[in-house]
């Protein structure tokens, strides 16, 4: 199938949308403390221009290798990035909050659970079965972030963990691609809709489109400037450190006491 005008541009806007965040990530030196961020972002970039050499100059056959491979890698980036954000709202201190990191642990494992038994209800209008676990795990993906999202967001809340603001923004943006994500995957298997290929297509502009805002706003968004927070002075945050460690010494004595 030839793309089509529309195709270009969203192709077009995505590249271009993935090389600006990505000035914008270097220029303002936000690269290095979201490098797993930055790797998705240009990822992205990479992503678009093989799938169009491959889609200019190869076979059918070998975009689809080279798409799913991608995707895939996509997928592993995504699931970094969930931990990066996580590490950066749960550890205020540089050091991860014990009962937190098991309530995060028990997150993940739910998580992946969920998404798994929505992907297996799933039943996708696909006539081989390639197709039905492509569609499946298109889903899996989708339910999986937005649910890690979503959730550490909950927590965090629960938590009464402050967010850094440009940590806030791109768990944001994530948030609100990954449940559009999880309602576009499931329209394509709904009946009527999964069987017709102009509603399909339709869906993926959606997604596109809203993609595109998502970087726009990551784009406004980390341009601005961090509202600045309180720094903590060495000499305190040692104390801390020492508190932290003493109570958990304190805490394991009296569990061994407990159990004598």
């Amino acid at each position: 199938m030839d793309l089509t005008s529309l195709d270009l541009a969203l192709w077009a806007g995505g590249f271009l949308g993935h090389l600006t965040l990505l000035f914008v990530l270097f220029y303002r030196r936000l690269a290095r403390s979201f490098p797993f961020f930055t790797a998705l972002i240009t990822l992205g970039v990479v992503q678009t221009i093989i799938l169009y050499l491959v889609r200019a100059y190869g076979a059918n056959s070998t975009y689809s290798i080279a798409y799913w491979s991608l995707t895939v890698f996509d997928t592993m980036l995504q699931l970094c990035v969930v931990y990066e954000v996580a590490s950066r709202v749960f550890r205020p201190l540089d050091v991860w909050a014990q009962d937190l990191r098991q309530s995060f642990a028990w997150l993940v494992g739910f998580s992946v659970s969920v998404a798994l038994a929505l992907a297996w209800m799933e039943s996708p209008p696909a006539h081989t079965w390639m197709g039905a676990f492509i569609a499946r795990g298109n889903l899996f993906g989708a339910a999986l972030m937005s649910e890690l999202f979503v959730a550490m967001m909950a927590l965090s809340v629960t938590a009464r963990f402050p967010w850094r603001t440009h940590v806030a923004q791109i768990a944001q943006g994530f948030g609100v691609y990954s449940l559009l994500s999880v309602l576009i995957e499931t329209g394509h298997s709904y009946p009527g809709i999964g069987s017709n290929v102009q509603s399909s297509i339709l869906l993926s502009y959606v997604r596109m489109v809203v993609y595109l805002a998502c970087v726009s706003y990551w784009i406004v968004a980390l341009w601005r400037d961090e509202r600045p927070g309180r720094a903590m002075p060495p000499e305190l945050r040692q104390k801390m450190f020492t508190l932290q460690s003493r109570l958990t010494y304190d805490l394991q004595q009296l569990r061994l006491r407990a159990k004598q």
